[in-house]
């Protein structure tokens, strides 16, 4: 099954506006090159599997039409919006984004400074369940705007196990 990245975002430093770029180097254990996680940095930095987070397209509509809250692009603080990939199935699972392998570690639940961040009533609430995917990145490589996010919802992913 595939979807596509929408759109990449990364955040020199923590609290720094998140800024969009095209394309991107996902580095193994580290996190994407220019990015606060990158450089050890970020507010999660010691929670481990967060070198990359993610979120669904569908999912910032849904919030706009369910709490008509609009969430312009890379103000969620997530790195890379998707389109067509159910992010919390991929929970446990090794997935490919481009050419770079990945594992989702944990859903990626709305924080307090996210809250404080947006400075809007309610946000937390909606994203509850629905506020993306944090994932380990295992195999680096370059990964770019429009590049298919390819996943299976099967238990086993040995195709990435080689």
């Amino acid at each position: 099954m595939a979807g596509r990245i929408h759109a990449i975002h990364i955040a020199p430093e923590q609290g720094a506006p998140m800024e969009r770029v095209d394309r991107v180097m996902a580095v193994a254990d580290r996190g994407l090159e220019g990015d606060r996680y990158y450089r050890a940095e970020g507010t999660f930095d010691a929670r481990e599997g967060s070198d990359l987070t993610l979120i669904e397209r569908e999912t910032l509509a849904a919030v706009e039409r369910e709490y008509d809250i609009e969430l312009e692009p890379g103000v969620h603080r997530r790195n890379v919006t998707t389109t067509g990939v159910p992010l919390n199935h991929l929970v446990g699972s090794r997935f490919r984004v481009g050419d770079a392998i990945c594992e989702g570690t944990e859903l990626c639940e709305p924080c307090s400074y996210l809250e404080r961040h947006l400075d809007e009533a309610g946000i937390r609430e909606a994203l509850v369940h629905r506020g993306g995917l944090r994932a380990q990145i295992l195999e680096g490589e370059s990964i770019a705007e429009t590049d298919r996010i390819e996943y299976s919802l099967r238990e086993s992913v040995a195709e990435y196990d080689e």
